[in-house]
Protein backbone atom coordinates (compact mmCIF):
# COMPACT_ATOMS: atom_id res chain seq x y z
CA UNK A 1 0.00 0.00 0.00
CA UNK A 2 2.82 2.37 0.92
CA UNK A 3 4.62 1.61 -2.35
CA UNK A 4 1.43 2.27 -4.31
CA UNK A 5 0.95 5.66 -2.65
CA UNK A 6 4.60 6.53 -3.28
CA UNK A 7 4.27 5.52 -6.94
CA UNK A 8 1.14 7.65 -7.40
CA UNK A 9 2.89 10.58 -5.73
CA UNK A 10 5.84 10.29 -8.12
CA UNK A 11 3.51 10.03 -11.12
CA UNK A 12 1.73 13.21 -10.04
CA UNK A 13 5.06 14.99 -9.58
CA UNK A 14 6.18 14.08 -13.11
CA UNK A 15 2.80 15.14 -14.53
CA UNK A 16 3.15 18.51 -12.76
CA UNK A 17 6.60 18.92 -14.32
CA UNK A 18 5.29 18.04 -17.77
CA UNK A 19 2.39 20.51 -17.42
CA UNK A 20 4.72 23.34 -16.48
CA UNK A 21 7.05 22.52 -19.37
CA UNK A 22 4.21 22.46 -21.90
CA UNK A 23 2.89 25.79 -20.61
CA UNK A 24 6.33 27.32 -21.18
CA UNK A 25 6.66 25.81 -24.65
CA UNK A 26 3.20 26.95 -25.78
CA UNK A 27 3.27 30.57 -24.66
CA UNK A 28 3.22 31.88 -28.25
CA UNK A 29 1.58 28.96 -30.10
CA UNK A 30 -0.80 26.30 -28.83
CA UNK A 31 0.65 23.67 -31.16
CA UNK A 32 4.45 23.33 -31.23
CA UNK A 33 6.65 21.04 -33.31
CA UNK A 34 9.73 20.73 -31.12
CA UNK A 35 13.34 20.48 -32.27
CA UNK A 36 13.25 16.79 -31.34
CA UNK A 37 12.18 14.85 -34.42
CA UNK A 38 8.65 13.48 -34.08
CA UNK A 39 7.84 15.22 -30.78
CA UNK A 40 4.95 17.71 -30.66
CA UNK A 41 3.27 19.48 -27.75
CA UNK A 42 -0.22 20.92 -27.67
CA UNK A 43 -2.35 23.07 -25.37
CA UNK A 44 -5.96 24.19 -25.62
CA UNK A 45 -7.76 26.53 -23.23
CA UNK A 46 -11.19 25.42 -24.41
CA UNK A 47 -13.14 22.40 -25.46
CA UNK A 48 -13.65 21.67 -29.16
CA UNK A 49 -16.33 20.34 -31.46
CA UNK A 50 -15.91 16.88 -33.01
CA UNK A 51 -13.38 17.17 -35.83
CA UNK A 52 -12.24 14.78 -38.57
CA UNK A 53 -8.58 13.93 -38.06
CA UNK A 54 -6.13 11.48 -39.61
CA UNK A 55 -4.39 9.96 -36.59
CA UNK A 56 -0.88 9.05 -37.68
CA UNK A 57 1.16 6.28 -35.99
CA UNK A 58 2.14 7.73 -32.63
CA UNK A 59 1.97 7.54 -28.88
CA UNK A 60 -0.01 10.39 -27.34
CA UNK A 61 0.26 11.35 -23.69
CA UNK A 62 -2.36 13.65 -22.13
CA UNK A 63 -1.07 15.41 -19.03
CA UNK A 64 -4.19 17.45 -18.29
CA UNK A 65 -7.78 17.52 -19.51
CA UNK A 66 -9.69 14.93 -21.52
CA UNK A 67 -9.99 14.11 -25.22
CA UNK A 68 -12.14 11.61 -27.06
CA UNK A 69 -10.89 9.78 -30.12
CA UNK A 70 -13.60 7.97 -32.07
CA UNK A 71 -12.89 5.28 -34.65
CA UNK A 72 -16.00 3.78 -36.18
CA UNK A 73 -18.27 2.91 -33.24
CA UNK A 74 -15.41 2.75 -30.74
CA UNK A 75 -14.59 5.67 -28.43
CA UNK A 76 -11.22 5.99 -26.70
CA UNK A 77 -11.00 8.31 -23.69
CA UNK A 78 -7.65 10.01 -23.17
CA UNK A 79 -6.63 11.68 -19.91
CA UNK A 80 -3.65 11.80 -17.57
CA UNK A 81 -4.27 8.21 -16.46
CA UNK A 82 -3.77 6.59 -19.86
CA UNK A 83 -1.96 7.02 -23.15
CA UNK A 84 -3.02 6.36 -26.73
CA UNK A 85 -1.18 4.18 -29.24
CA UNK A 86 -2.00 4.44 -32.93
CA UNK A 87 -0.19 1.94 -35.14
CA UNK A 88 -1.67 2.99 -38.51
CA UNK A 89 -2.90 6.12 -40.28
CA UNK A 90 -6.52 6.06 -39.07
CA UNK A 91 -9.37 8.42 -39.99
CA UNK A 92 -10.87 9.41 -36.64
CA UNK A 93 -13.14 11.96 -35.00
CA UNK A 94 -11.43 13.83 -32.16
CA UNK A 95 -12.91 16.12 -29.54
CA UNK A 96 -11.43 17.84 -26.49
CA UNK A 97 -14.15 17.55 -23.84
CA UNK A 98 -12.37 18.89 -20.77
CA UNK A 99 -10.36 22.13 -20.94
CA UNK A 100 -10.43 25.68 -19.57
CA UNK A 101 -8.15 28.70 -19.15
CA UNK A 102 -7.56 27.67 -15.55
CA UNK A 103 -6.88 24.03 -16.46
CA UNK A 104 -5.97 23.77 -20.16
CA UNK A 105 -5.94 20.54 -22.09
CA UNK A 106 -2.28 19.59 -22.60
CA UNK A 107 -0.69 16.72 -24.45
CA UNK A 108 2.49 15.59 -26.12
CA UNK A 109 2.78 13.28 -29.11
CA UNK A 110 5.71 11.20 -30.31
CA UNK A 111 5.62 9.73 -33.82
CA UNK A 112 6.30 6.01 -33.98
CA UNK A 113 9.52 5.11 -35.76
CA UNK A 114 8.92 1.77 -37.52
CA UNK A 115 12.61 1.24 -38.23
CA UNK A 116 13.51 1.72 -34.57
CA UNK A 117 10.75 -0.71 -33.59
CA UNK A 118 12.07 -3.28 -36.03
CA UNK A 119 15.57 -2.93 -34.57
CA UNK A 120 14.23 -3.42 -31.04
CA UNK A 121 11.92 -6.35 -31.62
CA UNK A 122 14.57 -9.10 -31.45
CA UNK A 123 15.88 -7.85 -28.11
CA UNK A 124 12.51 -7.04 -26.57
CA UNK A 125 10.76 -10.23 -27.68
CA UNK A 126 13.19 -12.28 -25.65
CA UNK A 127 11.66 -10.64 -22.55
CA UNK A 128 8.02 -11.24 -23.47
CA UNK A 129 6.05 -14.40 -22.86
CA UNK A 130 2.59 -14.07 -24.38
CA UNK A 131 1.43 -12.27 -27.49
CA UNK A 132 -1.82 -10.36 -27.37
CA UNK A 133 -4.16 -10.37 -30.31
CA UNK A 134 -4.83 -6.83 -31.51
CA UNK A 135 -8.11 -5.66 -33.00
CA UNK A 136 -8.19 -2.02 -34.04
CA UNK A 137 -5.03 -0.17 -35.03
CA UNK A 138 -5.58 2.10 -32.03
CA UNK A 139 -5.94 1.61 -28.27
CA UNK A 140 -5.31 3.16 -24.87
CA UNK A 141 -3.28 1.75 -22.01
CA UNK A 142 -2.51 2.70 -18.42
CA UNK A 143 0.23 5.27 -17.87
CA UNK A 144 3.22 3.99 -15.93
CA UNK A 145 5.90 5.85 -14.03
CA UNK A 146 8.81 4.57 -16.21
CA UNK A 147 7.03 5.77 -19.36
CA UNK A 148 6.35 9.20 -17.84
CA UNK A 149 9.95 9.52 -16.68
CA UNK A 150 11.19 8.71 -20.19
CA UNK A 151 8.97 11.43 -21.67
CA UNK A 152 10.23 13.82 -18.99
CA UNK A 153 13.81 13.09 -20.08
CA UNK A 154 12.87 13.67 -23.71
CA UNK A 155 11.09 16.96 -23.05
CA UNK A 156 13.94 18.15 -20.84
CA UNK A 157 16.34 17.83 -23.78
CA UNK A 158 14.57 20.74 -25.50
CA UNK A 159 16.40 23.03 -23.07
CA UNK A 160 19.73 21.46 -24.06
CA UNK A 161 19.68 21.48 -27.89
CA UNK A 162 23.35 20.48 -28.19
CA UNK A 163 22.55 17.16 -26.49
CA UNK A 164 19.54 16.30 -28.66
CA UNK A 165 21.43 14.48 -31.46
CA UNK A 166 23.12 12.22 -28.89
CA UNK A 167 20.51 11.61 -26.22
CA UNK A 168 17.13 11.95 -28.00
CA UNK A 169 17.55 8.66 -29.95
CA UNK A 170 18.49 6.87 -26.72
CA UNK A 171 15.45 8.18 -24.84
CA UNK A 172 13.14 7.42 -27.77
CA UNK A 173 14.50 3.88 -27.80
CA UNK A 174 13.60 3.59 -24.11
CA UNK A 175 10.07 4.83 -24.80
CA UNK A 176 9.59 2.33 -27.63
CA UNK A 177 10.91 -0.44 -25.38
CA UNK A 178 8.29 0.43 -22.75
CA UNK A 179 5.60 0.30 -25.43
CA UNK A 180 6.76 -3.05 -26.81
CA UNK A 181 6.85 -4.52 -23.31
CA UNK A 182 3.37 -3.23 -22.50
CA UNK A 183 0.18 -5.23 -23.04
CA UNK A 184 -0.21 -3.40 -26.36
CA UNK A 185 3.23 -4.36 -27.65
CA UNK A 186 1.85 -6.92 -30.09
CA UNK A 187 -0.07 -4.15 -31.85
CA UNK A 188 3.27 -2.50 -32.67
CA UNK A 189 5.13 -5.72 -33.46
CA UNK A 190 2.61 -6.66 -36.12
CA UNK A 191 3.10 -3.40 -37.98
CA UNK A 192 6.78 -4.13 -38.70
CA UNK A 193 6.62 -7.91 -39.25
CA UNK A 194 6.48 -8.05 -43.03
CA UNK A 195 4.39 -11.20 -43.35
CA UNK A 196 1.74 -10.04 -40.88
CA UNK A 197 -1.68 -8.88 -42.05
CA UNK A 198 -1.22 -5.59 -40.18
CA UNK A 199 1.97 -4.83 -42.10
CA UNK A 200 0.20 -5.57 -45.39
CA UNK A 201 -2.71 -3.31 -44.49
CA UNK A 202 -0.22 -0.57 -43.60
CA UNK A 203 1.22 -0.90 -47.13
CA UNK A 204 -2.29 -0.63 -48.58
CA UNK A 205 -2.99 2.48 -46.51
CA UNK A 206 0.24 4.06 -47.72
CA UNK A 207 -0.82 3.38 -51.30
CA UNK A 208 -4.26 4.90 -50.69
CA UNK A 209 -2.72 8.02 -49.16
CA UNK A 210 -0.49 8.50 -52.21
CA UNK A 211 -3.10 7.61 -54.84
CA UNK A 212 -6.44 8.65 -53.32
CA UNK A 213 -7.32 10.73 -56.42
CA UNK A 214 -7.13 7.66 -58.66
CA UNK A 215 -9.91 5.11 -59.30
CA UNK A 216 -9.70 2.30 -56.74
CA UNK A 217 -9.58 -1.32 -57.88
CA UNK A 218 -9.84 -3.45 -54.75
CA UNK A 219 -8.71 -6.65 -56.44
CA UNK A 220 -5.57 -5.01 -57.81
CA UNK A 221 -4.67 -3.46 -54.46
CA UNK A 222 -5.23 -6.75 -52.63
CA UNK A 223 -3.02 -8.52 -55.16
CA UNK A 224 -0.35 -5.84 -54.75
CA UNK A 225 -0.04 -6.57 -51.02
CA UNK A 226 -0.32 -10.35 -51.55
CA UNK A 227 -3.71 -10.90 -49.94
CA UNK A 228 -6.95 -12.33 -51.25
CA UNK A 229 -9.69 -9.77 -51.79
CA UNK A 230 -11.88 -11.21 -49.03
CA UNK A 231 -8.98 -11.35 -46.55
CA UNK A 232 -7.95 -7.81 -47.49
CA UNK A 233 -11.46 -6.50 -46.80
CA UNK A 234 -11.73 -8.34 -43.50
CA UNK A 235 -8.36 -7.25 -42.10
CA UNK A 236 -8.72 -3.68 -43.37
CA UNK A 237 -12.07 -3.28 -41.63
CA UNK A 238 -10.80 -4.96 -38.47
CA UNK A 239 -7.96 -2.45 -38.14
CA UNK A 240 -9.59 0.74 -39.44
CA UNK A 241 -13.33 0.23 -38.78
CA UNK A 242 -14.06 1.00 -42.45
CA UNK A 243 -13.69 -0.48 -45.92
CA UNK A 244 -10.86 0.53 -48.30
CA UNK A 245 -13.38 2.47 -50.40
CA UNK A 246 -14.67 4.34 -47.34
CA UNK A 247 -11.07 5.12 -46.38
CA UNK A 248 -10.42 6.57 -49.84
CA UNK A 249 -13.60 8.66 -49.60
CA UNK A 250 -12.51 9.98 -46.20
CA UNK A 251 -9.14 11.06 -47.62
CA UNK A 252 -10.77 12.71 -50.65
CA UNK A 253 -13.43 14.57 -48.68
CA UNK A 254 -11.06 15.88 -46.02
CA UNK A 255 -8.60 17.07 -48.67
CA UNK A 256 -11.45 18.78 -50.54
CA UNK A 257 -12.50 20.48 -47.31
CA UNK A 258 -8.94 21.70 -46.76
CA UNK A 259 -8.71 23.03 -50.33
CA UNK A 260 -11.95 24.98 -49.97
CA UNK A 261 -11.09 26.31 -46.52
CA UNK A 262 -7.42 27.22 -46.92
CA UNK A 263 -6.94 27.65 -50.67
CA UNK A 264 -10.36 29.11 -51.51
CA UNK A 265 -11.24 26.56 -54.18
CA UNK A 266 -14.89 26.47 -55.19
CA UNK A 267 -16.91 23.31 -54.62
CA UNK A 268 -16.65 22.05 -58.20
CA UNK A 269 -12.88 22.58 -58.43
CA UNK A 270 -12.28 20.92 -55.06
CA UNK A 271 -14.42 17.92 -55.98
CA UNK A 272 -12.69 17.29 -59.30
CA UNK A 273 -9.23 17.97 -57.83
CA UNK A 274 -9.58 15.13 -55.32
CA UNK A 275 -10.86 12.66 -57.90
CA UNK A 276 -14.65 12.95 -57.98
CA UNK A 277 -16.34 12.79 -61.38
CA UNK A 278 -19.84 13.58 -60.11
CA UNK A 279 -20.51 16.83 -58.26
CA UNK A 280 -23.81 15.51 -56.86
CA UNK A 281 -22.08 12.43 -55.48
CA UNK A 282 -19.39 14.62 -53.92
CA UNK A 283 -21.96 16.88 -52.24
CA UNK A 284 -23.96 13.91 -51.01
CA UNK A 285 -20.95 12.14 -49.49
CA UNK A 286 -19.55 15.40 -48.10
CA UNK A 287 -22.80 16.08 -46.24
CA UNK A 288 -22.88 12.51 -44.93
CA UNK A 289 -19.39 12.91 -43.43
CA UNK A 290 -19.47 16.50 -42.18
CA UNK A 291 -23.19 16.99 -41.54
CA UNK A 292 -23.56 20.00 -43.86
CA UNK A 293 -23.39 20.65 -47.64
CA UNK A 294 -19.93 21.91 -48.72
CA UNK A 295 -20.73 25.65 -49.02
CA UNK A 296 -22.62 25.80 -45.73
CA UNK A 297 -19.93 23.81 -43.92
CA UNK A 298 -17.08 26.03 -45.15
CA UNK A 299 -19.03 29.18 -44.32
CA UNK A 300 -19.61 27.91 -40.79
CA UNK A 301 -15.95 26.99 -40.34
CA UNK A 302 -14.83 30.45 -41.46
CA UNK A 303 -17.30 32.20 -39.14
CA UNK A 304 -16.01 30.14 -36.20
CA UNK A 305 -12.47 31.31 -36.92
Amino acid sequence: MKNQINNESRINAVLDWLRESIIQLTIENERVITNIAGLKVFRSNETTKPTSYLHEPCVCLVVQGTKWVILGKDKYVMNSSNFLITSLDLPTIVQIVEASKEKPYMSLTLSIDYQELANLIVDVDSLTQKLHTSKRGITTDRVTLPLLLAFQQLLNLINEPDKIPIFAPIVKREIFCHLLLSEQGERLRQIVIQKSSTHKIARAIEWLKNHYKEPLNIDDLADQIHMSTSSFHAHFRRLTAMSPLQYQKWLRLNEARRLMLTENLDVTSAAFTVGYESLSQFSREYRRLFGEPPLRDIKKLRSEN
